[in-house]
């Protein structure tokens, strides 16, 4: 069974042409839609750029995109100037407790981006433990709120992602360039700089890339302590919330844009990445030392800080989940009030961030393995095209998601809008490239002369599928499909946009709750959806064996 580099109608052409229709109909079209509304006066019924010369012309609306920028970049940058040294000191050195502090990270980097903002604001708010506690020493502490706050926040979130991809990049490299290197003279940070760096650009290019997305497309961490400073995704859904059941074009204009600026990065970052890749393999990988005397104080100083003031705001929310509460406020003493009133008000939105993403989960497994097919062993024209689209989802924000799926399902006979199905196609529009591509790291080591004999035997193309190629496909699948999970169940930027009373996740449940000030309920939200992430983290760890998470 030779790779096809032409496309051939058979039950593997019908499945080409059915996921095509599928993104086609799911996710190309809604975007379509999306740009239409964006060029489209229905007043005048004529095609104009007028709003987005809207966009530009008017100082409110370019300095959200301004701000965005300057909170991505400067989110970026700092999270890689952390991480990064971050990973090479968990590489060269031992480090007590390094096995806690990794669990720390994992957790700290797949915990729910808009908890961090709550958390903080519970410690270093106005009324917050840290900001109390210094104020009655007569000490100002900086404000968690604007610019600063937010890029805080991020730079905590956000710096564990580098870690674990500079970490898995790092074991590829070999301990003889250290040794050589070190045999010249060159050490310590020279060494890092000079000699590290370089090798790992391109590991380095793409935790960047994630960073950028990631702070560029955050709704929930400015919206909660913003304030004043107004970035790009709160701006697009403060003015699609005001747009619905008018005029949306001008919501559907700044979607465009985003899509526009998340592509070109994108597109730039590959770019630079491919001119920098090339191919290394550590015979003798760097082995971890022991450090004595005043520099092992330092190293685990400088692993323990910025681990421990990560996780600080999961450890926090766990704590005051049992505080009591009056009303909206904390007071002494500890129960569990707040659990028992979590359930009794939002119980719902515990089954449903379990039902929704369970059945995203079904469909996403069922057609990453058939693209991971398609694409590794099927590969032409077609199949190309659809590995191109399967990306998408990767570089759209999550609220332009929503917002494109709202307004084409948004009217009879397409009319999704408002129930579980909606919600369950945008998380799999938005997670399937992580179980995807998975699935192809994993197929493309499986040789095909094993499924080639089971033909040759009689065996139909579709069983030997099924029965030969995806059980040994199951590694693979099962930690793509682990790390889709846990992204589902912190989904917040799209689900703000497509939920209702009756689809209201525990994401959408904590953010209102800490909208409207009831901390007590917020926190035990928090808990239950960190809970969740922690069993699968360890889930994927069983499976997988121990294998580092890449994103």
């Amino acid at each position: 069974m030779k790779e096809n580099n032409k496309f051939q109608l058979d039950i593997w052409g019908f499945i080409t042409l059915g996921v095509l229709a599928l993104y086609a109909f799911f996710l190309l079209y809604p975007l379509a839609h999306l740009m239409r509304q964006a060029v489209y006066d229905v007043d005048s019924g004529a095609w104009s750029m007028a709003y987005f010369i809207k966009f530009f012309s008017k100082k409110y609306y370019f300095a959200t995109l301004f701000n965005s920028f300057k909170v991505s970049l400067a989110a970026t940058f700092l999270s890689l100037a952390l991480g990064a040294p971050l990973a090479y000191l968990f590489t060269i050195y031992e480090i007590k407790g390094k096995g806690i502090l990794n669990i720390g990270i994992i957790i700290a980097s797949m915990s729910a981006p808009f908890i961090g903002a709550y958390s903080w604001i519970l410690l270093l708010g106005r009324s917050g433990v840290i900001t109390t506690f210094f104020g009655n020493l007569g000490v100002t502490t900086p404000t968690i709120y604007g610019f600063t706050g937010i890029l805080f926040v991020l730079t905590l979130q956000l710096f564990p992602l580098v870690f674990l991809y500079v970490r898995g990049a790092l074991k590829n490299i070999d301990s003889s360039l250290i040794e050589a290197s070190q045999s010249m003279g060159c050490r310590g940070a020279k060494l890092f700089f000079t000699i590290i760096i370089p090798l790992i650009v391109p590991t380095l290019l793409a935790a960047g890339l994630l960073v950028f997305m990631r702070s560029f497309a955050d709704f929930g961490t400015p919206m909660l302590i913003g304030e004043g400073y107004r970035t790009f995704p709160v701006t697009l859904y403060n003015e699609f919330i005001s747009e619905v059941g008018g005029d949306d074009g001008f919501a559907a204009a700044i979607a465009i844009i985003a899509i526009l600026i998340t592509t070109v990065v994108f597109l730039l970052q590959k770019y630079i990445g491919s001119r920098k890749s090339f191919s290394m393999s550590a015979l003798r990988p760097m082995q971890a030392k022991k450090a004595f005397g005043t520099e092992n104080v330092l190293v685990h100083l400088a692993a323990y800080i910025p681990v421990g003031i990560a996780i600080l705001p999961q450890v926090y929310v766990f704590y005051t989940s049992f505080k009591n509460t009056k009303g909206k406020i904390f007071v002494d003493g500890y129960s569990i009030n707040s659990y028992t009133n979590m359930f009794d008000k939002l119980g719902k939105s515990i089954q449903n961030s379990l039902f929704i993403p369970i059945m995203a989960l079904i469909a996403i497994v069922l057609l990453a393995v058939l693209i991971a097919y398609l694409v590794v062993r099927r590969r032409n024209s077609l199949t190309n095209v659809m590995d191109i689209i399967s990306m998408v989802p990767y570089i759209v924000p999550g609220t332009v998601v929503g917002i494109s799926l709202l307004t084409a399902f948004n009217k009879k006979p397409l009319l999704l809008s408002g129930g579980f199905l909606i919600m369950i196609i945008a998380l799999v529009i938005r997670r399937l490239p992580y179980t995807i591509r998975s699935s192809v790291a994993i197929l493309q080591q499986i040789p095909m002369s094993i499924e080639e004999a089971a033909i040759s035997l009689g065996t139909t193309k579709m069983k030997a599928f099924f029965k030969i190629t995806v059980p040994m496909m199951r590694a693979g699948i099962l930690s793509g499909a682990i790390l889709s999970w846990v992204t589902m169940i912190s989904e917040l930027s799209t689900a703000i946009i497509l939920y209702t009373g009756k689809t209201k996740t525990l994401t959408v449940a904590i953010y209102t709750e800490v909208i409207r000030g009831n901390y007590g309920i917020a926190a035990a939200l928090s808990t239950v959806l960190t809970i969740f992430t922690i069993l699968s983290l360890l889930l994927f760890s069983k499976v997988t064996k121990g294998k580092d998470i890449s994103i």
